[in-house]
């Protein structure tokens, strides 16, 4: 190979090989600046890339569990409250009871006593008729209505659980004005397994239950959110950019980029050195 050539240029092949791998090294420098990833997209490293997608993925659909999650807690807040105005007003129902259950009252005072004890009552169904959040609601089983068992996720995967709906009209509302026609009926009323004592066992039933779920579903959005935390911590060791070493990085090809573009100029002024052999 001839060493003084005008046609090769064997300096500045080198030259130019070297600033053209020095380009590539910052160009992909300043792209991790640029976006704050080591592994921006496939082509940086299609398999860390791969695992990234689907941590994302992941994270993406713990989010929206909880979103849903957060649905259900508000059903669940909402007759949690109801059931706690109506066990409220079942103590009132008593102290009511109680008076009518006095067979010494005259006609007048049984009146007024029975007209509060059906206010009371038609306080309880409004509250339950009333227990509704977005919709719908775990005090009623008419699911016509937005009543029924509600089915929800609770994680990425789609598992799903159940809310158990109760027929509180039904169920956790006590008997009409119209079954305590007498003292007797109220005495009833109040003795162990009457209907007082029924339907209070039922709202306290409910509401040991829907408390429970309601506990469930705080502690599954908190682990979501820590299982959320610990995914994105673990994908920023796989993917994000070391800042502080691209800065490093970047300085130093940028001084090669500098002195690589000076040697390719050196290099192509080369040949010129040949005219001189023809003067």
């Amino acid at each position: 190979m001839a060493l003084n050539s005008v046609n090769t240029n064997n300096g500045a092949m080198v030259a130019l090989q070297s600033l053209n791998r020095t380009n590539s090294a910052l160009e992909a420098t300043q792209k991790r600046i640029s976006t704050g990833f080591r592994v921006a997209d496939a082509k940086d490293d299609g398999a860390a890339f791969a695992v990234a997608q689907t941590v994302r993925s992941q994270v993406a659909g713990l989010s929206a569990a909880n979103e849903q999650l957060g649905g259900v807690k508000g059903i669940l807040d909402t007759a949690l409250s109801s059931l706690g105005k109506v066990s409220d007003t079942m103590t009132e129902l008593r102290t009511t009871l109680v008076r009518l259950a006095d067979d010494t009252l005259n006609t007048e005072q049984r009146a007024q006593y029975e007209a509060q004890y059906t206010d009371l009552r038609t306080k309880v169904e409004n509250f339950i008729a009333d227990a509704t959040y977005n919709g719908r609601s775990l005090l009623s089983t008419a699911t016509a209505s937005g009543g029924g068992d509600i089915t929800t996720v609770r994680n990425e995967n789609g598992t799903t659980f159940t809310l158990t709906a109760v027929d509180g009209a039904s169920t956790l509302v006590i008997q009409d004005v119209s079954s305590i026609a007498s003292a007797g009926d109220a005495q009833s009323a109040l003795a162990a397994g009457g209907d007082w004592e029924t339907i209070n066992t039922a709202i306290s039933d409910a509401l040991n239950t829907f408390g429970s779920n309601s506990k469930y579903i705080d502690s599954q959005i908190s682990y979501n959110n820590e299982k959320v935390d610990a995914l994105n911590g673990g994908l920023g060791a796989l993917v994000d950019a070391d800042l502080a070493k691209e800065s490093a990085v970047l300085q130093s090809l940028q001084i090669r980029q500098q002195l690589g573009t000076q040697a390719l100029s050196i290099a192509n002024q080369a040949p010129q050195s040949l005219m001189s052999l023809f003067r």
